[in-house]
């Protein structure tokens, strides 16, 4: 059973290779759309690489007003 600072972990590198971005950069309280300077379409785009990456689905209205990478990670970890 994966802890979910082992999934944040994952969220982080996974965004940093999605976006191109050094993984030092980001760290668990950053807004991903400010720090990654995406809109919301890229998001989608990153929301679905995490499911098919965890093998989840994250219903939408779980994901309303989710913009950080910590709380985004534990969404996924409650699904796992």
């Amino acid at each position: 059973m994966r802890t979910t600072e082992q999934t944040l972990e994952e969220v982080l590198k996974l965004a940093a290779t999605h976006f191109k971005v050094a993984r030092e950069q980001l760290t668990p309280g950053d807004d991903f759309f400010q720090k990654l300077g995406i809109d919301s379409m890229q998001a989608l785009e990153l929301l679905t690489r995490l499911e098919n990456h965890f093998g989840i689905e994250l219903p939408d209205y779980e994901m309303q007003g989710v913009s950080d990478f910590r709380t985004l990670a534990e969404r996924i970890q409650s699904r796992l």
